[in-house]
């Protein structure tokens, strides 16, 4: 779901439910409790394991409270991923990326302790579980027979209704599918746990594991403890080991906000902080937050870190890869220098600047030289026009004694006939034409680029195969939607002299026309509305005009696979690319980029607009 949007209204008297702002109670040690293993996502949220994920951790943290846990071998698609209990952070090894865990309690009539999850329909049509704490909010009112349950005072705008199943968001009345169902319970514990034994330690014959996954692990774990050995007895000779089980330098150490949201995850040199039970004492090594109680971990993640100056920083996840370290590297560079007491700060990469600052709609202004603020496109009319022969013959010279050579298209020699015989016949089209395009001179047989002609768009222009010359006007596919345009009073990096131009692509589903991959089928578009991003200068405003040809011509979009989900039947962008990262250039589709406004030119006379069509 993202970062939901807050809800600030009281929520409505009636028979359904709402929560105290007082959330979860934390269960008294002698009591049992459900232990449910959560990672911190980037929206600042706690996000819970599965059941048997958790049922994993517990047992090798029986094993090895200070080990590693490789979550592939409970869960195929957590391949990537190791938790180090001793820092209570997931480390992903292919791109470095370090997030805290936690280790968090609930009574065991609560959800997680019958096995229960409650789940939401994303846009994908798969299913995601709600947060832990608000699966059990919803399952205390479900048991209640309560008709409804409102979320606000946990900072979420969603009424949930039982009687229909679904979600409904209160501020776009926006509904979605909910579900109740049965899964394994998660993990009962009571007491203490026994203390740590040697690492590494076998799941159950007390050998090591020999997967790859163990091996990194291991081999990291050995490194760091060596290194940890010998720091320690530098610093403390003559400290005594303390006796809690989950004792040990953190690298996060209590305090120090390294989940805090957005913030840098920063690290001092040796990683120790004074007790906070003995005020005045030595500074002993600081305990991560296994089994800390809900409000100090809260405390602690609230809290920034202080970093010594001079201290250098580590990225972590480096999102543009300009670095000179690879985040992997960086991510288990950083185990090992932080277990070390070296001084290294590890940080997150920032996050980029989407959007600009708001703007009322006072200060929003037309695009100095562009007439009106907005364009439409509805659905493609197919005009009466000339037929396939007549296009073709249209844009060729007949050939009497063509070359020895291959027709790019079949692949057959020029001098033979078309490899579309007996495949496609049209009268007054022999399979031994050849014809020659007339700016470009390329040459092919008649019926191949017959063939070409109607396996595309069918508007009545023509591209050469070869060297991509457009012979009429090119229309695309994109689907029916509106495109606006507007002058704001914000400067994009690298143009600080200028004002912005903002475009805002609106285009809703609906379902594919005959002109698309699966006429008659459902497309799906994400995202939108889309906002991109053009100084407000002349060549910026150059780029706009061509920009709203290329929409009127349905250039812009199309539907097809997207690269970045890979969903099918979705709008995508056509290969004209757009700006929109507003303020900063991390995703590679912001500002400031000194070559982006010839580029984009480039593409759109790939499509055929040009500033000649806007002498026309």
């Amino acid at each position: 779901r993202g970062a939901e949007p807050l809800c600030p209204g009281m929520a409505r008297q009636g028979a359904g439910a709402m929560l105290p702002a007082g959330g979860l109670g934390f269960p008294p040690q002698n009591l049992a409790r459900v232990v449910v293993w959560e990672w911190l996502n980037e929206h600042g949220r706690w996000r819970p394991y599965s059941a048997a994920v958790c049922h994993h951790i517990e047992n090798v943290l029986k094993e090895d409270a200070r080990g590693s846990v490789v979550l592939g071998q409970v869960d195929v698609q957590l391949a990537p991923y190791i938790i180090d209990l001793q820092s209570m952070h997931q480390f992903r090894q292919d791109t470095g990326t370090m997030r805290p865990v936690r280790r968090n309690f609930y009574d065991p009539s609560s959800a997680p302790g019958k096995g229960i999850v409650w789940e939401w329909e994303n846009d994908n049509s798969s299913w995601t579980p709600y947060d832990m704490d608000i699966c059990i909010t919803i399952q205390n009112a479900y048991e209640k027979q309560h008709p409804w349950l409102d979320l606000s005072s946990l900072g979420f705008c969603y009424l949930i209704y039982f009687s229909s199943m679904s979600q409904m968001n209160r501020q776009t009345q926006r509904k979605r599918r909910l579900r109740r169902r049965m899964d394994l319970a998660y993990p009962l514990t009571m007491g203490s746990i026994p203390k740590s034994q040697s690492w590494p330690v076998g799941t159950s014959t007390g050998t090591p594991c020999s997967c790859p996954q163990c091996l990194l692990v291991n081999s990291t774990r050995a490194a760091s403890n060596a290194i940890l050995a010998s720091q320690r007895r530098k610093l403390y000779p003559g400290a005594v080991r303390q006796s809690s089980t989950f004792a040990g330098p953190a690298l996060w150490p209590v305090g120090t906000g390294a989940a805090a949201k957005g913030e840098g995850l920063r690290v001092p040199g040796a990683g120790f902080a004074p007790s906070p039970s003995a005020p005045g004492s030595a500074p002993l090594p600081g305990l991560n937050n296994l089994n800390r109680p809900g409000t100090q971990r809260a405390a602690a993640i609230g809290a920034r870190a202080t970093v010594p100056p001079g201290v250098p920083a580590l990225p972590v996840k480096n999102l543009n890869s300009t670095g000179p370290i690879h985040p992997a590297l960086a991510g288990m560079t950083g185990i090992l220098m932080c277990a070390a007491g070296l001084p290294v700060c590890l940080t997150r990469a920032p996050k980029p600047i989407l959007h600009p600052p708001p703007v009322s709609k006072s200060d929003i202004k037309p695009v100095p030289g562009i007439n009106g603020i907005c364009r439409k496109t509805k659905k493609k009319h197919l005009k009466k026009s000339k037929t396939p022969e007549d296009v073709v013959r249209r844009y060729i010279q007949k050939v009497k004694n063509p070359p020895d050579e291959d027709c790019t298209i079949c692949m057959e020699r020029l001098v033979t006939s078309s490899g579309y015989e007996g495949v496609l016949s049209h009268r007054g089209i022999k399979p031994e034409l050849v014809g020659r395009l007339g700016r470009c001179g390329h040459m092919y047989h008649l019926l191949c680029l017959l063939a070409m002609y109607n396996n595309g768009n069918k508007d009545g222009s023509l591209q050469c195969p070869t060297c991509k010359a457009i012979y009429g006007e090119k229309t695309g596919t994109q689907p029916p939607g509106k495109m606006e345009f507007h002058l704001i009073p914000h400067s994009l990096p690298g143009y600080t002299d200028s004002k912005t131009i903002r475009i805002v692509y609106d285009i809703p589903t609906g379902i594919q026309g005959p002109e698309h991959p699966n006429p008659g089928k459902k497309f799906t578009a994400r995202g939108f509305p889309r906002h991109c991003y053009l100084p407000d200068n002349e060549k910026g405003r150059k780029v706009l005009k061509l920009l709203i040809v290329a929409w009127d011509r349905r250039l812009i979009f199309t539907i097809g696979t997207s690269n970045t989900t890979g969903e099918s039947d979705t709008v995508v962008w056509n290969e004209i690319h757009h700006k929109t990262e507003f303020g900063s250039n991390l995703t590679g589709h912001g500002y400031p980029d000194p070559n982006y406004l010839d580029n984009v030119l480039a593409e759109l006379l790939a499509q055929g607009v040009s500033e000649a069509t806007l002498k026309d």
